[in-house]
């Protein structure tokens, strides 16, 4: 893929209405292009500054009961017979119309969210990982080995830990990059299914977890603890990859404790 091609998909694949394929083909493009990542960067402010500034309008919880009250007290200063009136029409042809609009504009601006565009980068890195046949920089079952690994290539050191005794093997990890900002990838298995397991800092210190969801095809979980987000996501059977997630934040408390 080239520019010319991936300039006329940046809306797309920041609404999250690309396929699976062509995720990945403008992701690996991005990668590598200076051009369309400032691009990309520049459509996510625009996003950002319309729903936070001036431009966007976030119509009011009691928007609907103002219009009503105002219809109710314009119409008891008509009679019946007048309700059809001109001057009845030319008052309430403002509010109905400004009313539409502000229903029409309000999902227009609003966009996927920032948690809806970081799943679907948990999504694509996980895809990437399995298509470019690059699972692990450090191919290792060895915690002791990959833990170190990470060491200076990351400003903080992702907790590890071997669950091959509970049946799902540490099999390696690597460096990535979500959310702006390199992370680390820990990659475990359960029988031919792999798992990553993306770790880097929360600006959180609260604990916070997500229920588990699907997306392309793909299980998800997400939580936040001790200062850490977790990211899981594997094509494993849901009730698995809940139990693996229960495994793994057990061990990582004991070996925090």
């Amino acid at each position: 893929m080239d520019c010319t091609q991936a300039q006329p998909l940046l809306d797309g694949y920041l609404d999250g209405e690309l396929d699976a394929v062509s995720t990945l083909e403008i992701e690996e493009h991005l990668h590598g292009c200076v051009r369309c990542t400032q691009s990309s960067s520049d459509h996510q402010v625009i996003r950002r500054r319309l729903k936070t500034e001036s431009l966007y309008f976030k119509a009011p919880t009691d928007l609907q009961r103002h219009i009503q009250r105002s219809v109710r007290q314009a119409a008891r200063a008509e009679s019946p017979s007048q309700w059809f009136s001109l001057p009845w029409i030319k008052m309430a042809a403002p509010v109905a119309a400004a009313a539409l609009v502000v229903l029409t504009l309000v999902p227009f601006f609003s966009g996927p969210s920032s948690d809806q565009l970081l799943t679907q980068e948990v999504v694509a890195s996980h895809i990437r990982s399995l298509m470019a046949n690059h699972l692990a920089d450090v191919p290792s079952t060895d915690e002791h080995t990959v833990k170190p690994w990470f060491n200076g290539k990351l400003d903080f050191s992702p907790p590890v830990s071997d669950l091959v005794k509970d049946g799902f093997p540490l099999i390696g990890g690597r460096l990535d990059y979500l959310n702006n900002r390199p992370v680390a990838a820990l990659v475990y298995q359960r029988d031919k299914h792999v798992i990553n397991v993306f770790v880097w800092p929360s600006e959180s210190s609260k604990q916070n977890r997500a229920p588990i969801h699907t997306q392309q095809g793909y299980h998800l979980l997400h939580w936040e603890t001790a200062g850490m987000n977790f990211w899981i996501v594997s094509d494993l059977e849901a009730a698995q990859l809940a139990k693996f997630a229960g495994l793994l934040k057990s061990s990582l408390a004991a070996s925090s404790s």
